[in-house]
């Protein structure tokens, strides 16, 4: 995850930035910047590496002004130096900037066409010059704003300073989460409430579309359209604790809520935009050599080696066998030669998958984790590490951490499929685009909230509840039934869907809800045969779809959620939101502890 921290109205503006970005630490460590305005003119310090390095920097020179933005940022896209660190500016307007612009590339072309001339290797940039030349054509800043904002495709959170306009700081979202605190004569905006804690205790918090002008006195916020709206300014605790569940009721529901910031996040850390490639962090080893991958993992990390395995074995044509952590090394599987040995697990200390590690490790395969902590054991006994950029995950059911594996494993198998020559640049381009377009995506499917939650009100009367699903949508059944075994503790099973007739079939009557995934993709006929099997016996259909699929599912379906939509490729990403959230609110009906539910650990560090 990147960090944003904005001031104005404060004499010492840098040291407060800075010391802001400290909180946010644990969200990045690849380079940190900050800029202030003085006399019309945006002065900026950056450094790559961890902020001790940005601090030592600004105390060297120093930065004067009561108006300023900062950036933490962690492995994203362009090499991590000074040239490629926020923020990013042209001498008219500084950005920093979480989160995906997916016209990035039109839209430089189309600003290059005009004479703006581009200095890094991001996207970023690109809304530096487009701010710029819209300031240039239109009076008044608010059009210009407006106007620039509404060319942005992608989930992204802004903070803006505007060299001939020293009065504003300028903040805004799409997707991605921003606070807006406010002070005594002074305001601030940052991507975490954390970061503002020990300035204010008052914060409000953007909706998806917000973006806000603060003066030093106040704060005027407006929406997509442009229209003037209010958003409830709240006394907050100034515990990082109670601060940092922000304006949800539960961590659980706020991790799903962050899950576009750190999608973008997790790609950006292999993705270049400009050419629409992925490139993993040299590996200590050959992937063409690679003729088979072991992947193990526990819970819902072993769901994803499950998606792996189908992205992996289609597009790169090497077998994959995926296994859960606890039963693997008992069998003392044999391993080949030329192995990879994949390990999955959120906190990276997983005992049931650390044991498997090692065997595999001590049986010669070569180990590539994918984990949320890099400092962790598994990493620190792993020869490479995909890190999945979800920040800490309190809630103990896993949310972000689960989408974020995935993406780290999409971009694992597009770059094993060409290691291997399995694809060309074609597919690779497309591919890669449409994991540049999860980001948004999911923050369109976040917009169907209060539709799940009312149908949630169907799932909490039921004493049992299947998951369907075919082909890469069968692992997110099985996740979808976890989910809401984990805090809701009503029985629930996944199942593949063309086995609903060996067996689960029996289950079904007017009192099962039957939740199917099924996206409009090449199973989707086989799909459909299965509902209708399930409302031959009245059991209530629960579709999770795309337009097209719900229109064709009709009224079979007691309910529908409608996904956005979407290459085949990524509709597990896509899909993982619908089954957290009617998991999530189902559990709220019922209840439960939603964030700490019984007899349930964080991380299984012990068999």
């Amino acid at each position: 995850m990147c960090g944003i921290v904005g001031v104005i109205g404060r004499e010492n503006a840098c040291e407060l930035l800075v010391d802001g970005l400290r909180r946010l630490e644990y969200r990045g460590y690849d380079s940190a910047g900050v800029a202030t305005l003085v006399n019309g003119t945006i002065e900026r310090r950056r450094a790559p590496g961890k902020i001790n390095n940005l601090a030592t920097k600004v105390a060297a020179e120093p930065l004067a002004g009561n108006i300023g933005i900062a950036h933490t940022r962690w492995a994203t896209h362009g090499v991590p130096n000074e040239t490629n660190a926020h923020p990013h500016s042209d001498g008219h307007v500084a950005v920093v900037h979480n989160g995906i612009i997916e016209n990035f590339q039109e839209l430089k072309s189309e600003l290059e066409s005009k004479g703006h001339k581009f200095e890094s290797d991001t996207d970023t940039e690109v809304i530096v010059h487009l701010i710029t030349e819209y300031l240039k054509t239109t009076p008044k800043t608010e059009d210009a704003l407006q106007k620039a904002f509404s060319r942005l495709d992608g989930a992204f959170s802004l903070a803006i300073l505007i060299a001939s306009r020293p009065d504003i700081l300028v903040g805004a979202r799409k997707g991605s989460p921003m606070a807006v605190g406010y002070g005594d004569q002074a305001m601030y905006i940052g991507s975490d409430a954390m970061a503002l804690a020990p300035m204010t205790n008052r914060i409000s918090y953007l909706e998806d579309g917000d973006w806000v002008i603060a003066t030093k006195g106040s704060a005027v916020v407006r929406d997509k359209s442009g229209k003037v709206v209010e958003r409830a300014i709240k006394q907050t605790a100034l515990s990082g604790a109670l601060i940092g569940k922000g304006d949800y009721r539960h961590f659980m529901q706020k991790e799903i809520f962050e899950q576009p910031q750190v999608l973008g996040d997790t790609l950006r850390a292999h993705f270049n935009p400009a050419v629409r490639s992925i490139t993993l962090a040299e590996m200590p080893f050959d992937l063409k050599s690679i003729d088979r991958v072991t992947a193990v993992a526990c819970g819902t990390a072993y769901y994803a080696c499950l998606v792996a395995k189908y992205w992996i074995e289609m597009l790169a044509k090497v077998p994959v066998e995926a296994d859960v952590g606890s039963e693997f090394r008992y069998r003392e599987p044999p391993l080949s030669p030329n192995g990879l040995g994949l390990f999955v697990s959120q906190s990276g200390e997983t005992a049931d998958t650390l044991a498997p590690l090692k065997y595999c490790k001590a049986h010669g395969q070569q180990i590539l984790s994918v984990v949320n902590s890099p400092e962790s054991a598994i990493a620190r006994e792993s020869h490479a590490v995909l890190p999945t950029l979800a920040g800490p995950e309190i809630g103990v059911a896993s949310t972000k951490a689960f989408t974020t594996q995935l993406m780290a494993l999409a971009c694992f198998a597009i770059t094993l499929a060409k290691a291997k020559g399995a694809i060309g640049h074609n597919v690779e381009a497309r591919l890669s685009s449409s994991l540049a377009e999860v980001p948004s995506r999911v923050a369109d499917m976040l917009h169907a909230d209060e539709a799940i939650k009312k149908i949630a009100e169907t799932v909490a009367e039921a004493r049992d509840v299947l998951y369907l699903g075919r082909g890469s949508s069968f692992p997110i059944a099985l996740e979808g039934a976890l989910k809401l075994k984990e805090i809701s503790y009503i029985h629930a099973e996944g199942y593949a869907a063309g086995e609903m007739k060996h067996g689960p079939i029996a289950l079904i009557d007017e009192h099962t809800p039957v939740v199917v995934i099924a996206p409009t993709d090449a199973l989707f006929e086989k799909s459909l045969s299965n509902i209708e099997q399930v409302v031959a016996r009245n059991g209530k259909v629960i579709l999770i779809s795309d337009e097209e699929g719900v229109k064709r599912v009709g009224k079979l379906a007691l309910h529908a959620i409608t996904m956005p939509k979407c290459d085949p490729f990524v509709t597990p990403i896509i899909a993982s939101i619908p089954v957290q959230l009617l998991a999530y609110h189902t559990a709220v009906l019922k209840g439960t502890d939603v964030d700490q539910p019984r007899n349930l650990a964080k991380s299984v560090t012990v068999e």
